[in-house]
């Protein structure tokens, strides 16, 4: 199955949902390329990216997974590569 770059944009607005969201990112740590966390005090809030590449499967999976949680949403967005790299 051909694999895609994404970018999963992350907004936490309740933090009793974090462990839940560290343990999820765990479980998915080997298609994540890499993640970027920013505390927002002044709203109370946390902002994160996640980028990765999985199949699409994968990825809607994970990104499901995270909207799920009580208090946090996401969105995903994708690189538009040529087929094959």
């Amino acid at each position: 199955m051909e694999k895609r770059v994404a970018l999963i944009g992350i907004v936490v607005e309740n933090f009793n949902s974090v462990e839940n969201l560290n343990a999820i990112l765990h479980e998915y740590s080997d298609i994540i390329i890499g993640r970027f966390g920013l505390p927002y005090k002044e709203r109370n809030i946390s902002i994160m990216s996640i980028a990765v590449d999985a199949t699409n499967d994968e990825i809607s999976t994970l990104s499901g997974k995270i909207g799920a949680l009580s208090g946090v949403s996401s969105k995903t967005i994708y690189a538009k590569l040529p087929e094959g790299e």
